[in-house]
């Protein structure tokens, strides 16, 4: 048994489950309910689910590619679609589903989640699954779907008026959010930089999470809450408590993405 992705697979069933609550009991209105827009232009709550149930579906399929001819077709084929819109293609896809009725996107959600994490499992040890970007193992997919489950949950909640749960579950998103940083300088077209980081993030726990060597020139620190809202977009870097040593480090901040695709908007400042 892979222990991590068990405890990824866990972690990310408990994100999960929340959202699911927030959502299972709402009306198909814009009053507080499947309609109401969220903080994403153009996006309502039912879009955001649609999104994430999808996005199960695809990675399954991505996972399932490697068992056979049959099912890498399958696969390709949505490759092809992607390519043929590669810029409006996961949104049109989530829009797509949002047009399901509540109860039928509910029971879609529910079969894509134990599908992805059924795949992930029979994935073979040391095998990695075709993405649209690199090739990734069932941990990194793993990571990844919590990363997007929590982020797009936020939404949601601030859709819907509800507080959300502020667990030590994020430090998925948090390492995620240090492992890409080279990947948000080339988003917007600029060198990695060259030096390693440290990184200093306080858990929810109190815990000290860090990443990096000791005596790096370039650092950041402050609450894991704030570094993971802001690699996810969902604050302004003027919003935070990050603290920045480092004219490359604050760069860093000014453009931290964890999430594929192109450089996001962001959110203005409060």
């Amino acid at each position: 048994m892979n222990q991590l992705l068990e405890d990824l697979l866990a972690d990310l069933d408990a994100e999960t489950d929340r959202l699911w609550s927030a959502v299972s009991g709402l009306a198909d209105s814009a009053d507080g309910g499947w309609a109401t827009p969220t903080p994403a232009a153009g996006w309502s709550v039912a879009t955001q689910v649609a999104h994430l149930l999808w996005t199960d579906e695809t990675a399954t399929a991505a996972a399932r590619s490697v068992e056979g001819p049959a099912r890498k077709e399958a696969w390709d084929a949505i490759v092809l679609e992607a390519i043929a819109d590669p810029t409006g293609y996961v949104d049109a896809s989530a829009h797509e589903v949002a047009r399901l009725s509540p109860a039928a996107l509910l029971a879609r959600w529910g079969k894509a989640r134990t599908a992805l994490a059924e795949a992930l499992r029979d994935l073979p040890d040391g095998e990695r699954m075709p993405w649209f970007g690199p090739p990734m193992s069932a941990s990194s997919m793993a990571t990844a779907r919590f990363m997007e489950t929590w982020a797009h949950a936020l939404d949601v909640y601030e859709a819907l008026g509800v507080e959300p749960e502020i667990t030590d579950r994020i430090r998925h998103v948090a390492h995620l959010g240090v492992r890409t940083r080279g990947f948000a300088f080339a988003t917007h077209g600029l060198p990695a930089p060259a030096e390693d980081f440290r990184v200093e993030l306080t858990a929810p726990s109190g815990e000290i999470w860090a990443w990096g060597p000791d005596d790096a020139v370039q650092r950041v620190s402050g609450p894991a809450y704030d570094f993971c809202l802001l690699a996810t977009q969902r604050v302004h870097r003027d919003d935070t408590a990050l603290v920045a040593e480092g004219a490359e480090a604050e760069q860093w901040l000014g453009i931290a993405q964890c999430f594929a695709g192109p450089p996001g908007e962001g959110r203005a400042p409060r």
